[in-house]
């Protein structure tokens, strides 16, 4: 139970739907529990005032309920036949079975309505949390896993905070209610009934210690069969592309095999409950008919047929709560299962905090690097290098290098998707780690080198983070990015669904999406990480003379393995396995003849080539 105490706070939220829920589970018991006593009593008048063979006069009154008392002194006060007063017996038996049904209602609309709250903060609040992770967090599990949790864990925990409360509060309720009355009407009786509760508690303490392991293990296995097919759904292209279908079907039918051998496992084991507990209620029942019927025949004891009624009543009763421990506990310890899966993420301290009341300063777009070092926390690859740059307001920095120097990690840590090993990342004067996390990335346009698109309408996708932008804006920022022209060919214009990851647009096509996306956040800072690798020479060269007047007085930092003759950058940065190789413009880089005028001399052998 301990991992399943992170709820206990859901459970003061809704107190006093929990606290009405159970009044109402009481009740509808103790309407329940009225039924064998008035049974017992009309067997016992039935036997009186016919004088029937064998029937012998003994004191049962102390036994009923105060309600049955009052009862039965009104009832035996008419002056019906006994067939009259069988059949207004047989009328409060329906009427409170009917009762108890209508508490059994309000009991599920309570409890059950209850869980689904709780269900819907719980996920909000796992989403939540996923939300303020870090990057490196994101490196280290699947998206499949992540889903695995807060779909399929949080949904076995409500069968914890909805039905399992709700058959837990149950059970022990007409048990005491039973034992209750039990003892009242025959203390010896009694012990002889419950004489097999001990091994069934040891039957349950045993099979759940083997369903918590199973259970465990069986969530894991889900969430390793979500991971799969999610990865098949999204690596789709590929795998047809590959003619994979058939290999990749059979990675996901032994992936299926291992939970259903686990599925059935746990199966077998929850399949020891039920006829236990059928057993055990048999073994009950078995006892209350040999011992008051030996009792009754005996004539030793005030056992009358009544009691052994009144018993046989009472232990089908408890019939369904009594089994339903099997099924109750499977329940509990499957949520505590996935409760335990679910915690571990939740205590998953982000390293990137979000400190409320953090200064928001006005941010100009000087930048400042100082001995940045960087080293990645899951491959412990050091990505720069004592890393030492001035970037001035409105000045336009090109980061130009090999794959893997260095180039993206900048503009990671400059969004705080890392923080820096050593070093400093300074906007203007304030360090980036005491700025407030959202304002700080509200004022830096980013363009990721494979832009994500969601699946949802052109529109929505510029206006992502600008929700509130009309129509004109969204346009414009579309014209600046060079799509324009072409999302009005669309049959829906920019009302076009794009699909799942923008499926429907081209490579370029998404990427000028995504810069439009950037532009319309008109930002002091822009970042294009590689945004333009997708879209041919013509477009690039327009895109770029269109940039080059939107960001007149905008700091700009372009991320590329392509050199841009045609664009005047204040400064090239040219990195080398993280650290600075050379610095300088394009002419003075080229006159130098080092690692810029290798990638330079490169390019136009490669253009060259296209060309012919």
């Amino acid at each position: 139970m301990k991992h399943l105490s992170a709820v206990n706070k859901y459970f003061w939220k809704y107190r006093f739907r929990l606290v009405v829920g159970i009044f109402f589970i009481l009740v509808s018991n103790y309407f329940g529990i009225l039924a064998p006593q008035v049974t017992g009593f009309i067997i016992d008048f039935v036997q009186r005032s016919l004088q029937l063979p064998g029937y012998r006069q003994h004191d049962n009154v102390r036994a009923y309920d105060v309600l049955v008392q009052q009862f039965i002194h009104w009832v035996e006060g008419l002056q019906y036949s006994v067939a009259g007063i069988v059949a207004i017996v047989g009328i409060t038996i329906i009427l409170l079975a009917l009762l108890r049904g209508l508490f059994m209602f309000f009991m599920r609309q309570t409890i059950i309505v209850m869980s689904r709250h709780i269900e819907y903060n719980q996920k909000n609040e796992v989403f939540g949390h996923y939300q303020q992770l870090d990057a490196a967090f994101y490196k280290a599990n699947s998206t499949g896993d992540l889903m695995s949790r807060m779909s399929e864990d949080v949904s076995k925990v409500r069968m914890y905070t909805g039905p399992a409360v709700m058959y837990v509060v149950n059970l022990v309720s007409v048990i005491c209610f039973c034992l209750y009355f039990m003892f009242r009407r025959d203390v010896a009786l009694t012990l002889y009934v419950l004489a097999p509760l001990p091994l069934l508690a040891g039957t349950i303490y045993f099979v759940n210690t083997i369903i918590h392991r199973k259970s465990e293990q069986l969530q894991a296995t889900l969430s390793s069969l979500t991971t799969n097919a999610q990865q098949s759904y999204a690596g789709i292209r590929v795998i047809k592309s590959f003619a994979q279908e058939s290999a990749m079907y059979r990675f996901f039918e032994d992936n299926s095999l291992n939970y259903r051998s686990r599925a059935t496992e746990l199966a077998k084991i929850e399949a020891l409950y039920f006829p236990s507990m059928t057993l055990f209620i048999g073994l009950s029942t078995l006892v209350t008919i040999m011992v008051g019927g030996l009792a009754y025949i005996n004539g030793s004891s005030n056992i009358g047929v009544d009691t052994i009624v009144e018993f046989v009543i009472y232990i089908n009763m408890l019939t369904f709560p009594v089994s339903a421990i099997g099924w109750t506990a499977s329940m509990i310890q499957r949520a505590a299962a996935s409760q335990k899966r679910l915690n571990e993420f939740l205590l998953t301290q982000p390293a990137i905090v979000h400190e409320p009341g953090a200064p928001k300063p006005a941010i100009s777009g000087e930048i400042r690097f100082e001995g940045v070092n960087f080293v990645y926390p899951n491959t412990g690859i050091q990505a720069l290098k004592d890393f030492t740059l001035h970037i001035k307001a409105g000045e336009k920095v090109a980061f130009v290098g090999r794959t893997g120097s260095g180039k993206t990690t900048l503009a990671q840590l400059l969004l705080r998707l890392f923080d820096p090993t050593s070093g400093s990342i300074l906007l203007g004067n304030q360090n980036i780690q005491n700025i407030d996390l959202a304002h700080l990335r509200r004022n830096i346009g980013y363009v990721p080198q494979d832009g994500f698109l969601f699946s949802d309408t052109v529109a929505q996708n510029i206006a992502f983070g600008e929700w509130q932008a009309s129509q004109e804006r969204v346009a414009a920022a579309a014209h600046t990015a060079v799509v324009d022209e072409e999302i009005k060919g669309f049959a829906k214009g920019y009302e076009t669904i794009v699909g799942e990851r923008g499926v429907t647009l081209s490579g370029g096509q998404k990427q000028r999406v995504s810069i439009a996306r950037a532009l319309l956040k008109d930002a002091p800072v822009l970042i294009l990480d590689d945004s333009l690798s997708a879209v041919d020479t013509r477009t690039e060269k327009t895109i770029l003379e269109r940039l080059d007047q939107y960001w007149q007085h905008k700091t700009a930092i372009i991320i590329t393995h392509r050199i841009f003759r045609h664009l005047q950058f204040d400064k090239i940065v040219v990195l080398d396995e993280g650290r600075i190789a050379e610095i300088g413009t394009h002419e003075s880089l080229v006159n130098r003849g080092g690692l810029y005028a290798e990638l330079f001399a490169q390019q136009q052998k490669g253009d060259d080539v296209a060309n012919n």
